[in-house]
């Protein structure tokens, strides 16, 4: 993980216009958002895992799924996941729930950033500010 510094850090939003704002350029409220933080997550790459630049936010005003929530940023930083190739040996069936459990568990959840991307992500945070700050 590398932290990034960020003029939105601290910065109040509405949620519901955020994601007007941040969908069109790439980004999706990540899958492990909660009543009270979450994040928006731009995919950078996918080259042995996934590059990512997450975006946190916690819940000042509401929960996350009620109109008119209102959010706070913290720092943006870049994230790397390596999963497994092959049969993952903790994968799970539910013999009873009928679920399955599809996706592998990461091998490593917090793997090296490839170097060559940490400018992207950069750039990203250059055009994130750039967004939030002229609307």
């Amino acid at each position: 993980m590398i932290e990034l510094s960020s003029s939105i850090e601290g910065q109040h939003y509405q949620l519901y216009k955020l994601e007007q704002l941040l969908k069109p350029l790439g980004y999706s409220i990540g899958g492990n958002w909660d009543y009270d933080h979450g994040y928006f997550d731009y995919k950078i790459d996918d080259e042995v895992g996934y590059q990512f630049l997450r975006v946190p936010f916690t819940s000042v005003d509401g929960q996350l799924d009620s109109r008119g929530a209102t959010v706070e940023f913290g720092k943006p930083f870049l994230l790397s996941h390596k999963y497994q190739i092959g049969l993952d040996d903790f994968a799970s069936t539910g013999n009873f729930s009928g679920s399955v459990n599809q996706f592998s568990e990461p091998q490593d959840p917090d793997a090296s950033f490839p170097e060559k991307y940490i400018a992207v992500g950069k750039e990203l945070v250059k055009e994130l500010e750039t967004t939030l700050f002229s609307s």
